[in-house]
């Protein structure tokens, strides 16, 4: 009997280390659960090109993981996005649109404005260049094409690159009307789409460009200007103001987007599709920092 259990207990001892071992990525993997926030739920109200370029397919499922939130998107233009935060409609914005937001801070709608990235925007159009503005200045570039009435498609909807577009067209003391010019009142890829039909110019900002070259045949005619330069923002909109605001989940996606992570993923995105990022980290600088 006794050399019975013997025999059994070398058996015993690895049953039990199997056991051990098949638990433990089992329990490593309850540990790795992040804790559920009291309010799960987040509204981003965001310009299109984040969404149009791709990059909130990558920063976004890595947020929800990191976090436990779960993320609902309002891709619109930045006024719209805007517009959303002015009312408490969203708990925290990415935008675009410089003048608009300095505007939302000094009315105390958003609690806080931080520079998360920033890319530029571009003059696109036709290879036969009837305006003849490759190479010319962006002011220079819309008086071109206003003087020679070639086809140009504006966003029209009071985004963020729409409202780069009227200040350039002040600029040049223009007044855009007419026939050759047509208003979309669309996101980017779909103005995009709208100008390549209509073989016309528009200005777009590079990520969005990038990412739809393969559907579109227009070419960059206008870049490296610094009027063109593009920055975002983050700002959590304030829960002070308006009650039903989830600030702390505004703030976690304001933390993350700022992260190391965050501004690895921003960095690196279209690096592997493209050949160069879509978009440049700025997390921890200002916009003197840019040349602002």
């Amino acid at each position: 009997m006794q050399n019975k259990k013997m025999l059994l207990m070398p058996v015993l001892v690895v049953l039990l280390l199997m056991l051990a071992g098949c638990g433990a990525p089992a329990q490593q993997a309850v540990q790795q659960q992040p804790a559920k926030p009291a309010r799960p739920d987040i509204i981003l109200a965001t310009t299109t090109s984040t969404q149009d370029s791709g990059l909130l397919d990558v920063l976004i499922p890595a947020f929800e993981k990191k976090t436990g939130y779960r993320v609902k998107t309002v891709a619109v233009g930045s006024g719209q996005a805007i517009a959303m935060g002015e009312k408490g409609e969203a708990d925290v914005l990415l935008t675009h649109a410089p003048d608009a937001e300095k505007k939302i801070v000094a009315a105390g709608a958003v609690s806080s404005r931080r520079l998360v990235m920033h890319n530029d925007f571009i003059i696109i159009g036709p290879a036969s260049d009837q305006a003849k503005i490759k190479g010319k200045r962006a002011v220079e570039a819309l008086a071109a094409i206003a003087a020679s009435q070639a086809g140009f498609v504006s966003r029209g909807d009071n985004s963020g690159t729409h409202q780069l577009e009227k200040k350039l067209w002040a600029q040049a003391a223009i007044k855009p009307a007419g026939a050759w010019y047509y208003e979309a009142g669309a996101g980017m890829g779909q103005t995009l789409s709208i100008a390549n039909e209509k073989k016309g110019y528009t200005i777009t900002d590079r990520a969005t460009y990038l990412a739809q070259r393969k559907n579109i045949s227009l070419e960059i005619l206008v870049e490296g200007d610094a009027k063109l330069l593009n920055i975002y923002h983050v700002m959590e909109v304030n829960g002070d103001k308006f009650n039903k605001v989830n600030r702390e989940g505004a703030k976690a996606f304001a933390d993350f987007l700022l992260s190391a992570e965050g501004q690895q993923l921003i960095g690196s995105f279209g690096k592997d599709k493209f050949g160069q990022p879509l978009f440049f980290a700025d997390g921890g600088k200002t916009e003197k920092d840019l040349g602002l």
